[in-house]
């Protein structure tokens, strides 16, 4: 912004207006100015920026001379820039000792920036590069003004079209609009990721206002009716939050597990009971970290936990098929049982693959799969392995007529 000078914005004899624009704002480098939502006038031989009316009334304006203009570029927008103004990024060159007093005597920044809020004319960078090649000021330098010279023209005026030229930027222009689009992207990730601390705090805070609850609610004090028991209970089950086990409470890792297999037990036995009996691993690693909200559990600790409860006798404990494949079931889970029913599903239709009993009992393939397995172990199947798919018929052999 050191190379602004503060100027009468009346045209001089030998300047020719080229074009106006609205809603401009100025940016040194990368910081936004207070000179927002003004008009800017390009003429051949500078930038005039204005609030609303000043350029035509022909008040103070700052000028920017197109001579300080190295190259110019349009800023690429990053991936979380949507709805924000077009840039277009002008590369200056130093500023002369004897420049004209402007808003700053010194900036950091070698570039300004000029942000269109109502959106960049593709016309404009066209025009701007026409302005710069020609280098009228170098040909017909302007003159000082005097009281007779006329206002700024206004955008009805006639402008003659202009070639289509396209600006070369060269290697350092590429750079520069790599770095801008780099810096674009890491703002809006930091901005991002800003608002994502503050949603994790209210959170904390909402489960540190529910803990308070639930020790009131056990301890029964204050004046808690039990209508309010029960309603302040119901917000916290619909919150998914209701005191989860955490590592930090517990002074030894092996009474935190302990207690977290408890917490598993009291959470997951009526969903296990719901899908049959049986729930694979990773289907409670999603679903005991969508109840927990921000205090979820690592894929070693849940593991941790699940081995401690078959030793607490809990309801649930964790089982390894022979694949390698970890669920949890109900400890009075019988697989000859299951084996029975898949038996006579079998039988029924025919024959069966994964994919169709998955379908028919509402439970993953992988866990269909290694119900049929047990069915066939439990010699109550036979397979056939063929290129489409693992199919399972009823084994004929305990047929008592064969």
């Amino acid at each position: 912004m050191n190379r602004f000078e503060y100027a009468d914005p009346r045209l001089s004899p030998n300047e020719i207006y080229i074009r106006r624009d609205t809603g401009v704002r100025l940016y040194d480098g990368d910081v936004k100015t207070t000179f927002e939502g003004g008009e800017l006038v390009l003429t051949s031989h500078r930038f005039i920026w204005g609030k609303p009316g000043d350029i035509s009334r022909g008040h103070t304006c700052l000028t920017l001379f197109l001579r300080y203009v190295v190259y110019f570029v349009e800023e690429v927008p990053g991936p979380f820039s949507f709805g924000r103004s077009k840039k277009v990024v002008l590369q200056l060159s130093e500023a002369p000792i004897d420049k004209m007093p402007g808003p700053l005597d010194s900036s950091i920044y070698n570039y300004v920036k000029l942000s269109f809020k109502e959106g960049l004319d593709p016309n404009f960078l066209t025009q701007l590069s026409d302005a710069i090649l020609k280098m009228a000021w170098e040909i017909t330098p302007a003159v000082p003004l005097n009281q007779s010279n006329t206002n700024v023209r206004n955008s009805g005026d006639n402008v003659k079209p202009l070639p289509q030229i396209k600006t070369r930027t060269g290697i350092i222009g590429i750079e520069r609009s790599l770095q801008e689009q780099q810096k674009a992207t890491d703002e809006s990730i930091l901005l991002a990721f800003q608002d994502l601390k503050k949603l994790m705090q209210m959170a904390k805070d909402m489960v540190a206002i529910s803990k308070t609850i639930s020790a009131k609610i056990r301890e029964r004090q204050g004046d808690i009716t039990e209508d309010e028991t029960v309603r302040f209970k119901s917000y916290l089950m619909s919150l998914g939050i209701d005191d989860p086990v955490t590592r930090d409470a517990y002074k030894s890792s092996n009474e935190y597990f302990k207690q977290l297999a408890k917490q598993l037990a009291d959470i997951l036995e009526e969903p296990i009971k719901e899908v049959g009996g049986m729930m694979t691993l990773t289907d409670v690693y999603c679903r005991v970290n969508r109840a927990r909200g921000l205090e979820l559990l690592s894929p070693e600790d849940l593991l941790n936990a699940s081995r401690q409860l078959a030793p607490l006798d809990l309801p649930i404990v964790l089982r390894v098929f022979d694949s390698g494949v970890m669920v949890l079931q109900i400890r009075s889970h019988n697989d000859n049982a299951i084996a029975d029913v898949i038996a006579d599903l079998i039988k029924e239709r025919g024959s069966l693959t994964a994919e169709e009993l998955a379908q028919s009992e509402g439970i993953s393939v992988l866990l269909a799969r290694e119900r049929l397995q047990v069915t066939e172990k439990k010699g109550k199947a036979c397979r056939d392995d063929t290129i489409e798919a693992l199919r399972f018929y009823p084994n004929l052999f305990l047929e008592e007529d064969n």
